[in-house]
């Protein structure tokens, strides 16, 4: 089923209608080409609700829909991951964002680290975080979630653990990191409702110095098995474990 968000000024439970503008109409219209009758979730990320639609008319610039019902909204899950994802080369950086979206992540913060081959000035930056925030709601859109996570800004590596001094539990997957045992004790003490930082490195991996500036922050070193795993596979592979654990809790 096809899933959009809406502003809350834009859904009217009082004459039982949701009027959606801008690309969202011009991609049911235009793009999926659906047809009146057809029917679509739409979400507002200020509510814990989605309101099951029919699409009612085509005005100009608008589509119409009539609200079927409403359901609370449970797709989120109970505890809050934040991604920080050192700058990865080509376009992996999408597929990452595309994926920890698919899986549960409210936040992904793009990281420049010693080994990262990808330089990104201020300019660049932001043009980047634009088209990532996109994708990230393509793919909130897709997986139905309630919510659209926050990518960006693009930071430095000690503004990154500054930023994630915040919370909770903090994560670092390290290939030199101890046996597997440790690290299933270590997510399985997150609590629910817990914030959890991720930190994942780039294709060279993390400098020593740069795990040691992460462990004084409180960052904790965890193995992801005794393979070598791309740097898009990593970030999943913690949030799986996340879903696996805490999808059917509140």
């Amino acid at each position: 089923m096809t899933s959009v968000f809406a502003e809350l000024s834009q859904i009217n439970t009082a004459d039982n209608t949701v009027v959606i503008t801008g690309d969202d109409h011009n991609h049911i219209k235009n793009v999926l080409r659906m047809k009146t009758g057809d029917e679509l979730s739409v979400r507002c990320e200020s509510e814990k609700k989605e309101y099951r639609c029919g699409i009612k008319e085509y005005r100009d610039g608008e589509t119409v829909c009539e609200i079927r019902f409403i359901k609370e909204d449970d797709t989120e899950l109970p505890v809050k991951v934040t991604v920080y994802q050192a700058l990865p080369k080509s376009d992996k950086m999408e597929t990452v964002i595309q994926k920890c979206t698919e899986l549960g992540a409210v936040r992904i913060v793009p990281v420049r680290t010693s080994r990262c081959v990808v330089k990104l000035d201020d300019k660049k930056a932001a043009a980047k975080c634009a088209r990532w925030q996109l994708i990230a709601k393509g793919a909130s859109e897709q997986s139905q979630r309630g919510v659209i996570p926050i990518v960006g800004p693009v930071m430095d590596l000690e503004d990154a653990l500054i930023d994630a001094g915040k919370l909770d539990v903090k994560l670092m997957p390290y290939e030199l990191a101890g046996d597997m045992e440790k690290t299933r004790e270590i997510i399985g003490s997150i609590k629910t409702d817990s914030s959890v930082g991720i930190f994942i490195g780039p294709e060279g991996g993390f400098d020593k110095r740069e795990v040691e500036e992460a462990s004084d922050t409180g960052f904790i070193s965890i193995t992801l098995g005794r393979r070598i795993l791309r740097i898009e596979t990593a970030a999943m592979t913690v949030l799986g474990w996340m879903v696996y654990l805490f999808d059917d809790k509140s």
